[in-house]
């Protein structure tokens, strides 16, 4: 009687779904090293087979077909199983209806006019509540339709971006830099002089504003104290406020909208 030894090697295609309170770049550093997956098989595939032969002759001939069809099953289900106690307590994190951080109905933001060469940009920002950029547009003259199409819609591209959590350093380190025209002097922007195109001006201006990276302005910053020593009553602080606050997006409440941190300070150290 022959004997052989037959190894049979698969290729399994699996995928794990992790439950995360926050959608952030600490959650999914720590992602890999959790246990508490729900593992989905998706495919399970024949990827080489030996054979050796060890003894005398064969009786009968192996079926290959249903051997592989079999073992598929089994794999598929020892892995299904392996976490079938979990799945109370996991839920599938599905980023498209979860994961995107919506803009408020109402939203702050500014407007920054500028000129590169010949031509003029508006950028328009939004904000969330706490003051992080979640969308911007971006608005040319002297442009072509197509270009003003393609223009708006990467705007929405980027502003879906930031919506869905990509970090606005990834956008600033992509675009900086990169060279097309129009491009050269910058007039009307206090911080940038110069920009080698739109891109490169518009992440630029976004990366000072929001980032706070001074190394990519060309002026230093330079805080306004105009008018706010004049001695008409009103307060000092409320001055300051009103110079840097949309008077349309508080509506002219002013002294409704601000939260003297101070007196929470001052509370909190009572209470203790």
């Amino acid at each position: 009687m022959k004997k052989y030894l037959v190894e049979t090697y698969y290729t399994c295609n699996f995928k794990t779904v992790h439950t995360l309170n926050n959608l952030d770049d600490v959650e999914l550093s720590k992602i890999d090293k959790r246990n508490d997956g729900e593992v989905e098989v998706i495919d399970v595939k024949l990827y080489n087979r030996k054979t050796k032969k060890i003894g005398g002759k064969t009786d009968e001939k192996s079926k290959n077909s249903k051997l592989d069809k079999n073992l598929q099953e089994n794999i598929s289900n020892q892995l299904s199983n392996s976490t079938k106690g979990k799945k109370d307590h996991n839920v599938s994190l599905k980023v498209k209806n979860n994961a995107r951080f919506k803009m408020p109905d109402r939203r702050k933001g500014y407007i920054q006019k500028a000129q590169i060469g010949d031509h003029k940009v508006y950028l328009h920002t939004g904000e969330y509540d706490d003051g992080k950029i979640g969308e911007i547009f971006i608005d040319t003259n002297k442009e072509g339709e197509l270009v003003k199409a393609m223009m708006n819609n990467f705007a929405i591209a980027i502003s879906l971006g930031l919506q869905y959590g990509v970090p606005l350093e990834e956008y600033v380190d992509a675009f900086i830099d990169t060279k097309f025209e129009p491009s050269g002097n910058v007039i009307g922007n206090d911080r940038i002089l110069s920009a080698s195109s739109i891109l490169d001006y518009v992440f630029r201006e976004l990366a000072i504003s929001y980032l706070g990276k001074e190394d990519l302005a060309h002026t230093p910053s330079i805080a306004s104290t105009k008018n706010l020593n004049s001695n008409d009553g009103e307060d000092k602080f409320l001055k300051i406020v009103k110079n840097i606050t949309s008077k349309g997006f508080v509506r002219s409440n002013y002294e409704e909208k601000l939260v003297d941190l101070s007196d929470v300070r001052i509370n909190l150290k009572n209470k203790n």
